[in-house]
């Protein structure tokens, strides 16, 4: 039988960890009171990386994290937070013209990269329907819809389906597909569309439209039929237009995190079918992570090739999302090794990843458990990438998820 008092313990740590460290550290470290908005970069030990551009994925983050926080918690401090992040969004990134969202602005607000990357759009609709859930502004709904009309206008493949990776400010086609330079330059990748369909699960939870329910149910079946591999049940990482596999790689945080946002999609569809294989799906991939991912310390490793680990760093977002996605397969399946597997994740995010001096998490340790120094944003608290919205998002899913397991009756 689960032990009760363990995981009344665990979601306690959990909780406290989002209202002590991480909803406190972005209140009081990342507001640029001076130029409006967010700070960029800030340094591991806090120090403002003053010129660093800003990016629209992490005003986007931010506004998630504390739209989220502020409907669970009705703080006030969370409420301003996402109120500067709305504000800072449509005011900085917003293209006026060509509508969508910018991917970085200068440390100044100007516009400093007006590609179109369709990941920074999703994170835009995934954020303002959070908003408006949690505010009733109806503006943040109006942008939210206007978001979804422009991915499905300008990226949407009518012939394969699906969604094409980047645009210029116009809308034409990118000549450099990247999300960043580690990633590759193809058509079609996991990443974007993991992330459309977060997006759109959150916009229907608020926006009950037929044809966002159709793309999205399309969408959930795209995941299923070509990203998810039936053999390995990994993610494919990176796909040319017609869904022709173009990488080998394996990447352990994205896998467990597919895991857990694919069954959130289906269950707010409510088609029972797909629900079923989303579940049945779920487990097997947090099974795969759990056989092939998973060290002894309780961390999972990074990335794998054909012939073994390419990256074995234990870098922080990945250890949120497997918290969470164990805790996710040992609802859906009762086996208690993954409920094990989550709340050792949780030992070693403690241990090794929150910093208890200067506060947030840091970015990764090694899998030797050093942490590097002088790396610039590898390093960095605060980042284009480096965001509240993993760890805070885990948090608060396994506060929720663990006070229902706790709420069960004893079987």
């Amino acid at each position: 039988m689960m032990d009760k008092t363990r995981v009344r313990t665990y979601m306690e740590r959990a909780e406290a960890e989002l209202l002590g460290n991480v909803l406190p550290f972005w209140i009081a470290h990342t507001v640029d009171h001076q130029r409006g908005g967010f700070f960029g970069e800030i340094t591991d030990d806090l120090v403002v990386v003053d010129d660093a551009p800003k990016g629209a994925l992490l005003t986007s983050r931010i506004l998630w994290t504390y739209a989220e926080a502020y409907r669970r918690y009705h703080d006030s401090a969370y409420r301003m937070m996402a109120d500067r992040a709305f504000e800072d969004l449509i005011t900085r990134f917003w293209d006026p013209e060509y509508g969508g969202l910018y991917w970085m602005v200068s440390a100044d607000g100007s516009p400093l990269s007006m590609r179109k990357q369709i990941y920074g759009q999703a994170f835009g609709i995934y954020a303002l329907a959070e908003y408006y859930a949690a505010t009733g502004n109806t503006a943040a709904l109006e942008r939210a819809q206007m978001l979804f009309d422009t991915v499905e206008t300008h990226s949407y493949d009518p012939v394969n389906c699906g969604y094409l990776e980047a645009f210029t400010r116009d809308w034409q086609i990118a000549a450099d597909m990247r999300l960043s330079a580690a990633d590759m330059d193809e058509k079609k990748s996991m990443n974007t569309h993991l992330h459309v369909m977060e997006a759109y699960t959150n916009l229907l939870r608020v926006w009950p439209d037929a044809r966002l329910r159709a793309r999205h149910s399309e969408l959930v079946q795209v995941m299923m039929s070509h990203i998810i591999d039936p053999n390995t049940y990994h993610t494919i990482l990176f796909f040319d237009e017609a869904w022709n596999a173009q990488s080998e790689n394996v990447s352990f945080g994205h896998d467990i995190e597919t895991s857990w946002l694919l069954v959130e999609s289906t269950g707010v569809l409510g088609d029972p079918h797909l629900d079923a294989q989303a579940r049945a799906l779920a487990v097997k991939m947090a099974q795969a992570v759990y056989s092939e991912g998973l060290d002894p310390d309780g961390a999972i490793v990074y990335e794998a090739g054909p012939h073994g680990l390419v990256d074995d760093t234990k870098q922080w977002w990945p250890q949120a999302e497997a918290a969470v996605g164990f805790v996710n397969a040992y609802q859906l399946s009762g086996e208690p090794h993954f409920l094990e597997a989550a709340m050792r994740s949780w030992d070693f995010i403690e241990a090794h990843l929150i910093d208890h001096e200067h506060g947030e998490w840091r970015r990764f340790v090694t899998r030797d458990l050093e942490r590097p120094k002088g790396v610039g944003q590898a390093e960095a608290k605060v980042s284009f990438w480096k965001c509240p919205y993993h760890n805070g998002r885990a948090c608060m899913e396994l506060t929720e998820r663990l006070a229902h397991l706790l709420a069960a009756p004893d079987p």
